[in-house]
C-alpha cells in the first residue's frame, strides 16, 4: 500500500456545544474512517494538536483515541504516532456500504456558464500518454531521445547553487536570463526582432492564446482562423465569445483575401505561417504582407504560433512573420514542450510594446508566475549550447523518420492514403479516398493499434476532403514500417466495405 498523508488539521462535523464530549469525538473519527475520508494508513494529528485545534481538553482526545484503539480502528506505533489501521475487519462491509450510499446520492446538477460550456469541449486528453507513443501520434517529440542525464546534472547544479533563493523569488515575466537567452536565440534562428523586455514566459502557447483572447476580445468580435487549423485555438476563441471566421487554405497557405471579404473588421487573426498546421505549407510572402497591412488598417492583432519551425528538412530557413512587422501588431508565441519534452510546460510569447504591461498584469492575476527553477535549468541548457545541439540532432533523426514514412506509405498505402509533401515539422497529412470518412478510418486504425487524428476534427467551416494527420516524430523506423502495414489493412477494410 502506498504512503498516506499526515494530516495536521482534522475537520470534524456536527460539533456539539458541550466541548468535553468524548463520545462525539470518537463517533466523528469512526465515521470518517468508515466513510473513507480517513483512509487506511493515514497518520492522525497529535492529541495535543487536535485538542488545540478544536478547543477541547487534551484528555478528551486521548480518551477518544484510546476507545478507537480498543475497537481496532486505530493503531499506535511507538515513536511514530497514531494511524488508521490498514484493515478494520469487523466493519469493512459496513464501510463499503456507507461509501456506496455516498456514491449513490444524487448531487445537485450545477449549471455551467456559457463560457464553461465551450471550455469543456477540449480537444486535449486529460492525461498525456506515456512513452513509447503508438504510431502515428501527432504533436509529440521523441522523448526517449532527450538527454535526460544531462538535464538532471544541470538541475542538480541549480539546486545546489540557488535553491534556497528560488523558494521565494518569482518574476511574472519569467526568469530574466532565460528571457535574454530566448530573445537572442529567436533573433538568430527565427529572425524575430525583440529584446528580453518584450518576452514573457508562459506555460505554453495555450496560455498565451488564452490571455491574448481575454485582453483583446469582446463577445461577438470576429477572429480569423486557418481552416483546417488548430482546434485548441478555435475552442478558446469561442469560449471568449468570439465569432470564428474560416480562412481557407491552399498551396500558398491561408487565403487572406477570403477572410478580409468575410470579416474585414475582425479583431484578431490566428496563423501558423512558418508551417501551417496541419497541412504543412508556409504562408507565402505576399500573403504575409497583406495580413500585416490588414492588421494595421483594422487596428487588429495577428497571433503567430511558431510551434515547430525549427524542424525544416528542405529549402532555406523561413523567418518569422514577426520579423516583417513594423507597426507592432504581431504577438509571437512558441513552446519548448514540443522541442524538448511535454511535461516541461515552458513556452514564451513576444509581445508588441503596447501589450507588454497589460499581458504581464493579466498573467499576474491568473497564475502569478511560472516555477523559477525549471526556467533556470532551461536557461543553462540554452546558454551552454545544449539546446542547439539537441535541435540539430533531432532534425536529422526526424528527417530519417519522415523519409521512412514516405517510402513505406508509397509501398503499402498506394490508392489508400495520399501523403502530402512534408518539408518541415513532426507530422504530415494523408488524403483518404472518396467515400471513406476520416472518423471511421481513425476508429479502424485505433483498433489496429494506430493513433491518427481525423482532419475533420480540425475544420471550422464545412468539412473538405477527408484526411488523417500522421505524426512521425516519436516513432522509430521499425515501428513506422509495422504501423504503415497495420494502417493499410485498416483502411483497406473500409475501402472494400465502401465499394461492396
Amino acid at each position: 500500500m502506498g504512503k498516506r498523508a499526515s494530516y495536521q488539521d482534522l475537520a470534524l462535523r456536527g460539533q456539539p456545544a458541550l466541548r468535553q464530549n468524548v463520545h462525539w469525538f470518537s463517533q466523528e473519527l469512526r465515521r470518517g474512517i468508515l466513510e473513507g475520508r480517513l483512509q487506511p494508513g493515514t497518520r492522525l494529528p497529535s492529541t495535543r494538536g487536535l485538542a488545540r485545534q478544536h478547543g477541547v481538553a487534551r484528555g478528551t482526545v486521548v480518551a477518544a483515541y484510546e476507545q478507537l484503539l480498543l475497537e481496532g480502528y486505530l493503531t499506535a506505533k511507538i515513536g511514530r504516532g497514531t494511524f488508521v489501521t490498514d484493515a478494520v475487519a469487523d466493519d469493512l462491509l459496513e464501510a463499503r456500504t456507507n461509501r456506496a450510499l455516498i456514491r449513490s446520492r444524487r448531487p445537485m446538477l450545477i449549471r455551467l456558464s456559457r463560457q464553461a460550456r465551450d471550455l469543456v469541449q477540449t480537444p486535449f486528453p486529460p492525461i498525456m500518454p506515456s512513452p513509447p507513443a503508438r504510431p502515428f501520434a501527432s504533436n509529440q517529440p521523441a522523448m526517449d531521445l532527450f538527454p535526460v542525464d544531462l538535464w538532471n546534472r544541470l538541475a542538480s547544479r541549480r539546486h545546489r547553487r540557488s535553491f534556497g533563493a528560488s523558494l521565494a523569488q518569482g518574476d511574472v515575466r519569467g526568469h530574466e536570463p532565460l528571457r535574454e537567452a530566448i530573445a537572442g536565440y529567436l533573433g538568430t534562428a527565427r529572425g524575430v526582432r525583440c529584446s528580453a523586455r518584450e518576452v514573457v514566459i508562459v506555460s505554453g502557447v495555450q496560455q498565451a492564446l488564452d490571455l491574448t483572447a481575454r485582453l483583446l476580445l469582446e463577445p461577438g468580435d470576429a477572429v480569423w482562423m486557418e481552416d483546417p487549423g488548430y482546434p485548441g485555438a478555435s475552442r478558446l476563441f469561442r469560449a471568449a465569445g468570439a465569432r470564428v471566421v474560416s480562412m481557407p487554405i491552399d498551396a500558398e497557405g491561408a487565403r487572406i483575401a477570403d477572410a478580409e471579404a468575410r470579416a474585414p473588421d475582425a479583431r484578431l487573426a490566428y496563423v501558423t505561417p512558418g508551417r501551417q498546421w496541419p497541412l504543412g505549407m508556409p504562408l507565402a510572402l505576399d500573403r504575409r504582407l497583406r495580413l500585416l497591412a490588414w492588421a494595421r488598417r483594422a487596428r487588429a492583432v495577428v497571433f503567430e504560433d511558431d510551434y515547430d519551425s525549427e524542424y525544416r528538412y528542405e529549402g532555406r530557413p523561413l523567418g518569422a512573420l514577426q520579423g516583417l512587422d513594423e507597426a507592432g501588431v504581431v504577438v509571437y508565441a512558441g513552446t519548448f514542450s514540443k522541442l524538448l519534452f511535454p511535461s516541461l510546460r515552458i513556452g514564451y510569447v513576444v509581445l508588441p510594446p503596447s501589450l507588454v504591461e497589460p499581458f504581464v498584469s493579466a498573467k499576474s492575476l491568473v497564475d502569478r508566475f511560472c516555477p523559477p527553477l525549471p526556467q533556470a535549468v532551461l536557461c543553462d541548457f540554452i546558454v551552454e549550447g545544449h539546446f542547439v545541439r539537441h535541435i540539430r540532432r533531432m532534425r536529422e533523426i526526424y528527417a530519417h523518420r519522415r523519409d521512412t514514412l514516405i517510402v513505406e506509405a508509397r509501398r503499402e498505402l498506394g490508392g489508400l492514403l495520399e501523403l502530402v509533401e512534408c518539408e518541415a515539422g513532426m507530422d504530415t497529412v494523408g488524403w483518404l479516398p472518396d467515400r471513406i470518412d476520416d472518423r471511421d478510418a481513425t476508429a479502424a486504425a485505433s483498433k489496429a493499434g494506430i493513433d491518427v487524428l481525423p482532419l475533420s476534427r480540425c475544420t471550422i467551416g464545412e468539412a473538405g476532403r477527408a484526411g488523417l494527420v500522421l505524426g512521425f516524430g516519436p516513432v522509430k523506423a521499425d515501428a513506422i514500417r509495422t504501423g504503415v502495414e497495420r494502417l493499410a489493412r485498416a483502411i483497406r477494410g473500409l475501402h472494400k466495405r465502401s465499394h461492396s
